[in-house]
């Protein structure tokens, strides 16, 4: 009886105990994604700059070259018949109104109607390169972003490590708690440095696919629209 007593008595205790422990026990800290950002120090502002800088960048010429990629799939033809006619103002007519990268090449080319045939293709080969320029604007700050973010990256990770290993140091002693809590919140950096690279990059050759398919269609019609001068002559 006293045996099973002092075993009740003696579990009760450790209870508890146990119960006391669980008490003091901090809770393990729950990591969410805005607080990562956060622990990753100084380096995430201009980390944070980049990564809207290559956005607007992108939406900007997005538009603008989904604009002047618009269907213009019976331009030539159009503009075919007008010369074959001898309607040449009818064909200056129709590209003024058609406001797009080919026909401003061609409205070149119509002027110089006339001249030889080298001084017409000069015009519009002129032109079609001052067109490009202007669909390529600011697309290569998308690169520049591109190799920057990681770099940038890179830098607030190795600071955050010599800070660490300056703390070590001055303590004298290597605690784990100290170093790898340290560590994890500057890695934060490498990686959304990383993540902006990598999208920057993604969406550099998303814009420049598009406009080289602009130039190719470009370089064909202005084919098509010098030996639709030369027709007569043959």
């Amino acid at each position: 009886m006293i045996t099973l007593l002092i075993q009740d008595t003696t579990q009760a205790i450790q209870d508890s105990a146990n119960a006391v422990n669980q008490a003091l026990t901090p809770a393990p800290e729950e990591l969410h994604f805005i607080d990562l950002l956060f622990k990753g120090g100084w380096v995430m502002i201009p980390l944070a700059f980049l990564a809207f800088l290559a956005l607007v960048i992108f939406v900007e010429r997005y538009l603008t070259i989904k604009k002047a990629t618009k269907d213009e799939s019976n331009l030539m033809g159009q503009i075919r018949s007008y010369i074959q006619s001898g309607n040449l103002d009818g064909a200056m007519s129709l590209l003024k109104n058609n406001n797009s990268p080919l026909s401003r090449m061609l409205q070149k080319g119509l002027k110089r109607i006339g001249r030889p045939i080298k001084d017409i293709e000069g015009a519009i080969e002129n032109v079609g390169k001052l067109e490009v320029s202007k669909l390529e604007k600011n697309i290569s700050i998308l690169g520049i972003v591109a190799g920057i973010a990681p770099m940038l990256g890179f830098v607030g990770t190795i600071v955050g490590v010599i800070t660490i290993f300056h703390q070590v140091s001055i303590k004298g002693a290597i605690e784990i708690g100290t170093i790898s809590g340290g560590l994890y919140t500057k890695m934060i950096t490498s990686a959304s440095g990383l993540i902006i690279g990598i999208i920057a990059y993604v969406l550099y050759h998303i814009l420049n696919i598009m406009v080289e398919k602009i130039i190719l269609r470009m370089e064909t019609d202005a084919i098509d629209f010098i030996d639709l001068l030369e027709e007569p002559s043959k």
